[in-house]
């Protein structure tokens, strides 16, 4: 007969390692504290299993694909010399792993049979590692290090400065510190690939939706919010003394500087903890960004935050088109030392168009349900791309 177990919608957090050897059909649908299952050789006769997180049925198909492995290399070997090889794989493969193989059996009368398993992984949730290429595993390393320790060198030089602490370099402080994070994310991410590689499937539920995933989450979150932010208050402290050049009472003071940031801040810390109470989430991806927008709330939130960034970049670019104009016109008197700051900021602002130009096209076209690259696509974006300014 066959047997059906239907534990879907429950608070079961684990299932028996016995009794499960005649199921034919597992439901466990909603079920989300079922996060690992017992040892897949105990479905010895499961044909269909209806579960709640993909990267169960990676771990099916894997299965599947190391006991057809199995067979085709112990057939035609000797009983005694594939009893040992038994012995040892039992003694030493998975081990440490609840999910994993522990106790395989490789009887090679045995047949392996292929389990319908759904969700089936998608588009948010291929069977790969963190980082799908090498290539970004590499480079991933090198530019997290790299906007690590490129931005504690600016801080450092900046707030050991003899020099006074002038609007400009307070803006510049508050800048390198929000790229500082956007490093720190991107380490983490890329120590979390370093010791899943290969296995993700084994670590994607407890890495998703545990604290860790979290914590990248709002790093990355509140570094790019704030950057944008930072960007458009230098933009326009930058707009601001130069269009006003001739009137000193009309400076920007730290304490003005400091205000602002105040707000920056808040707002920047408030939006990278909305997904953490529900709004959006962190643990729809294995890189954990706010890709979640089944609600309508979540997808609110994701497109506000897109269209805020192509603002403000659009503030910007209008600012230094202002600026540009200012100090082309002979009529108009700006000291060199304002248009020499503002040179260099403008190059700053390039960098952030090549950073936020190709990002905020396709999270837009992702938003509206329209996704033109996959996941595993926007990966490359997330190396390449989006820490470009963490490293100018």
């Amino acid at each position: 007969p066959s047997l059906l177990i239907d534990i879907s919608r429950t608070r079961i957090h684990s299932l028996p390692s016995y009794g499960l050897e005649n199921l034919k059909k597992l439901r466990a649908r909603s079920t989300y504290n079922l996060k690992k299952l017992p040892s897949l050789e105990k479905f010895v006769t499961l044909m269909e299993a209806s579960l709640t997180y993909p990267s169960h049925c990676c771990a099916f198909e894997n299965w599947r694909r190391q006991s057809n492995f199995e067979d085709l290399s112990l057939k035609g070997k000797p009983r005694q010399e594939n009893e040992t090889k038994k012995q040892d794989d039992e003694s030493s493969y998975g081990r440490g792993f609840d999910m994993m193989y522990s106790d395989l059996d490789y009887d090679l009368c045995n047949e392996v049979v292929d389990v319908t398993c759904s969700p089936k992984p998608d588009a948010f949730n291929p069977c790969e590692d963190i980082m799908g290429y090498n290539i970004l595993r590499v480079l991933i390393w090198f530019i997290s290090i790299l906007a690590i320790t490129g931005n504690i060198i600016v801080l450092a030089i900046l707030i050991t400065s003899q020099y006074k602490l002038t609007v400009p370099r307070f803006l510049m402080c508050n800048l390198a510190f929000a790229d500082f994070c956007i490093g720190i994310y991107l380490l983490l991410i890329a120590s979390v690939d370093i010791h899943t590689k290969s296995q993700y499937y084994n670590y994607a539920i407890d890495w998703q939706t545990g604290a860790g995933c979290d914590a990248a989450g709002f790093f990355t979150v509140f570094a790019s919010e704030l950057s944008v932010y930072t960007l458009t208050a230098i933009t326009l402290e930058r707009w601001h003394t130069i269009t006003h050049a001739m009137q000193l009472d009309c400076k920007v003071q730290l304490r003005h500087a400091a205000s602002v940031m105040l707000v920056g801040w808040i707002f920047a810390f408030a939006v990278a903890l909305f997904p953490i109470f529900g709004i959006s989430s962190y643990m729809k991806v294995s890189i954990c960004l706010p890709m979640d927008i089944d609600s309508p709330l979540s997808q609110l939130y994701v497109m506000s935050l897109l269209v805020l960034n192509v603002l403000a970049f659009v503030v910007i670019c209008g600012c230094y088109t202002h600026i540009y104009l200012t100090v082309r016109n002979p009529n108009i008197v700006s000291s060199s030392s304002d248009t020499k700051i503002a040179k260099r900021m403008a190059m700053l602002i390039f960098t952030d168009f090549l950073c936020m130009a190709p990002i905020s096209f396709f999270a837009i076209s992702a938003s509206v349900k329209v996704p033109l690259i996959t996941v595993s696509k926007s990966k490359i974006l997330l190396v390449l791309f989006y820490p470009i300014n963490s490293c100018a």
